[in-house]
């Protein structure tokens, strides 16, 4: 069993660490921004390019995000009765609705290992005055959504050691919402 911990806590470390690495590309979104407005208002000289890459900044922000939100219980959560029921019946539940969970998720996968290839294959570019690449941004959205896939296998894997007393996993306590990024 100490593999499966190991690989249990190695993705989540994973998730968590490019969780709080991506986080920093706001203040990155906000100096652009802010480098934008100065241009523009204060030297009358507008730039092509911060809108753009902002945009593809909080685009690769948001979808590297899912892992490290999956791993702090973070994500929306609809439980009007989840959360009146026992961790035990709780995590039976959580169980029969992962099936929803990976069939999204794995979809969403091999969609986007397809865009991806496509799109590092002809180098895309966005077209636009500025023209940047954007393979790279298409390229985060598999990266992010097999680190989601991978965290929502460490989730089910917590969830059935909870819901069968399996004593190999040992929960860890929940981050208060000061804690988390």
């Amino acid at each position: 069993m100490s593999v499966l911990t190991a690989f249990m806590s190695g993705v989540t470390r994973l998730n968590d660490f490019i969780g709080r690495w991506i986080a920093l590309l706001v203040f990155a979104m906000f100096v652009f921004l802010l480098l934008e407005v100065g241009f523009r208002y204060f030297l009358n000289s507008p730039t092509v390019w911060t809108n753009e890459l902002t945009q593809l900044l909080f685009g690769v922000y948001a979808v590297m995000s899912g892992g490290y939100i999956l791993a702090h219980k973070g994500h929306v959560n609809v439980d009007l009765l989840h959360s009146k029921l026992s961790p035990r019946v709780r995590a039976f539940v959580d169980i029969l609705t992962s099936a929803i969970f990976f069939i999204f998720t794995l979809a969403l996968l091999y969609f986007a290992v397809d865009m991806a290839q496509e799109s590092f294959g002809s180098r895309e570019t966005s077209f636009s005055a500025w023209n940047p690449p954007i393979w790279p941004a298409k390229g985060a959205i598999a990266v992010a959504t097999l680190l989601l896939v991978l965290q929502g296998v460490v989730k089910l894997l917590q969830d059935i050691a909870i819901a069968f007393n399996l004593s190999y996993y040992q929960p860890e306590p929940e981050a208060s919402e000061g804690e988390m990024l």
